[in-house]
């Protein structure tokens, strides 16, 4: 097992985003501080620990998986904030999906986006991302949909870098996303992957509450 817990996994991580370019000496150097965006739920302890470890400020990118009809842990794409829709062609051609069946999730997983974006932002307004080092972290990835999405999100926003950061992926996904970013931090390629939770002692459902404090925290020492 490479990783104790979440916590863990964001102190790993941490280490090796600071060695590799966002030490704190270097960002207090800079006019603007580097942003952690989180990939809730699982993803805010990681980014909680790697935030204060670089002295960053720490924010959310909310995202959703599209699941395959029928086997919904599976993705098929993922949609994000601000209307992003991010869709696996292959997939989507081995099963036969049809649009309407795409759009029926889609609304489906749009709802619940609204209901996160509220229950953990209510009315903070999201991050001005022009011009900053984003650093996108999440608790792990698999086929890498969710993450696509949020990549594309922040894409638009004019950043000056983009950076992804997680604690283990499977090789093969992480060099599919090697053209989609600046850099790519990631202290673990476990082989074979087979799924994010097999590499936890402990990979318990992050909370609504869990992720409503952690924010808390951090947003009331960066006021």
């Amino acid at each position: 097992m490479p990783y104790k817990n979440r916590t863990e996994a964001g102190e790993v991580l941490a280490e090796q985003l600071a060695a590799d370019r966002f030490g704190p000496e270097r960002d207090r150097e800079q006019e603007n501080r580097p942003i952690v965006l989180a990939l809730p739920r699982g993803g805010v302890p990681v980014a909680a620990v790697v935030a204060r470890k670089l002295q960053a400020d720490l924010d959310l990118i909310l995202v959703r998986k599209l699941g395959l009809p029928g086997h919904e842990e599976f993705a098929m794409g993922a949609i994000a904030s601000g209307g992003v829709r991010v869709l696996n062609d292959e997939v989507l051609s081995m099963h036969r999906v049809s649009a309407e069946a795409i759009d029926q999730v889609a609304r489906k997983e749009g709802d619940e986006l609204k209901r996160r974006e509220s229950a953990y932002r209510g009315d903070r307004p999201s991050p001005k991302l022009q011009g900053r080092h984003v650093i996108l972290v999440d608790d792990g990835l698999a086929t890498g949909a969710t993450m696509r999405a949020a990549i594309e999100v922040v894409r638009r926003a004019s950043p000056a870098s983009i950076t992804l950061a997680v604690p283990l992926a499977p090789a093969s996904t992480l060099a599919e996303m090697k053209t989609d970013v600046d850099d790519i931090v990631c202290p673990a390629t476990p082989k074979p992957f087979r799924a994010i939770g097999c590499w936890y002692s402990d990979f318990g459902q992050t909370t609504d509450k869990e992720v409503q404090d952690l924010l808390s925290e951090a947003w009331q020492q960066n006021h």
